[in-house]
């Protein structure tokens, strides 16, 4: 059952919780969570511990990373705990301002274990993952350790059988814990078919020394296709459950659009050449900044509103756009990035890389003002990615 890395882990929209609503759902599944509140001033926190004791701080924003960004802070008294939200609330994390902090008491942890289920795209289907080290990125022990992850495919009718799980569970080298480890990931499970969950994961899941397995934190995304059928999550949270600003913008403009950490931006038509585009920039030893999908037969205003987008984000020093015209047309696209150009004052290059319908006329329009095309899509690549470590800070 254990391999080697992790398998090819799918993308797809959807809507995140922040660490205090992915928690209140994991305790109406009967999970247990910490004793917390949330704080949206100093004030708040400082009132917090003096209720609930020594308190984690915690950030509250849809990315992970918070502890390596000087997100979360511990505290030992309401004074720490107003300090330290003072210094959280409003700080940026990975692009995303803190609005609120979550005060949450503080665990006499004795472990730290891993555990939680997403979609494997290579075997289409949901993936439960568990391992003995806990508190780190997964990605991370897959490289470092990757014998310590151990893995099932759960039934997708039926959900992991009792056996299933005990196999699990000694494979992580956790047998001792079987019997709390296998009723937790029993009730975890129950986010994917209740909750449309594409990701449910509890990181750390945390054995305190008294013995109790409680979830020392939490990630939960919706599939945002499957967000309808839950608009008791919209009601009780609100517009917090927005999440991305760059994904809740492009999604107002009709487009597909995924962030991701890099600072090359990427527009292409068709999923299929958005993904090999990202390659590409990866290939070339740049980052993508995101994924943006046009489609089939997008029109100039369609191009100016996701060039619009991906320009509000601040990390992007570059733009690679890879279209191929089969229903586009290439002097519409062409008419779309010089008005987007010349309407959004666009100060960062700009590489095109065009073939197909009327990819002469778009080439031509281009030309005329002043945007000069890559020959083809390696060439295109290479060059963004040299154009951005240009414009990067030194």
């Amino acid at each position: 059952m254990c391999q080697r890395g992790l398998p090819a882990l799918v993308t797809l929209l959807a809507v995140k919780l922040l660490e205090y609503q992915a928690k209140e759902v994991l305790a109406s599944l009967g999970i247990t969570i910490p004793p917390g509140r949330v704080a949206r001033t100093p004030e708040e926190a400082a009132q917090a511990c003096s209720v609930l004791g020594p308190v984690a701080v915690k950030a509250q924003v849809p990315v992970g990373g918070r502890g390596k960004a000087g997100g979360i802070k511990l505290a030992q008294t309401p004074e720490e705990a107003r300090q330290a939200a003072q210094r959280i609330i409003g700080m940026d994390i990975k692009g995303f301002k803190v609005p609120l902090v979550y005060c949450e008491s503080a665990l006499e942890i004795e472990r730290e274990i891993y555990l939680g289920f997403t979609v494997d795209r290579d075997a289409r289907a949901n993936i439960l993952m568990l391992s003995a080290k806990g508190g780190m990125d997964i990605e991370q022990v897959a490289e470092e350790s990757p014998e310590s992850i151990a893995r099932l495919y759960p039934n997708p009718w039926r959900g992991p059988l009792d056996f299933e799980l005990n196999g699990l569970v000694f494979e992580a080298g956790l047998g001792e814990l079987a019997r709390p480890l296998a009723a937790v990931i029993k009730k975890l499970h129950r986010a994917i078919p209740e909750l449309d969950a594409v990701t449910a994961e509890i990181n750390p899941l945390v054995v305190t020394k008294s013995g109790e397995v409680v979830a020392g934190d939490a990630k939960l995304e919706i599939d945002d296709n499957a967000a309808w059928r839950h608009k008791e999550l919209e009601t009780r949270y609100g517009s917090v459950l927005e999440g991305d600003p760059y994904e809740v913008e492009a999604k107002k403009r009709s487009l597909t659009y995924v962030s991701l950490d890099g600072e090359v931006g990427i527009i292409g038509n068709g999923a299929g050449l958005c993904m090999s585009t990202l390659d590409l920039v990866q290939r070339a030893g740049g980052r993508a900044a995101n994924f943006c999908d046009i489609g089939g037969g997008a029109r100039a205003e369609v191009v100016e509103n996701a060039l619009s987008v991906i320009l509000m984000n601040p990390r992007v020093r570059g733009v690679l756009m890879n279209i191929f015209g089969g229903i586009t047309r290439g002097d519409e696209v062409a008419r779309g990035l010089v008005m987007a150009r010349n309407n959004l004052g666009m100060k960062v290059p700009l590489v095109v890389r065009m073939s197909g319908t009327r990819e002469e006329e778009g080439r031509a329009i281009l030309k005329e003002n002043g945007i000069e095309p890559g020959a083809n899509a390696w060439e295109a690549a290479q060059k963004i990615v040299e154009l951005t470590r240009a414009a990067a800070p030194s």
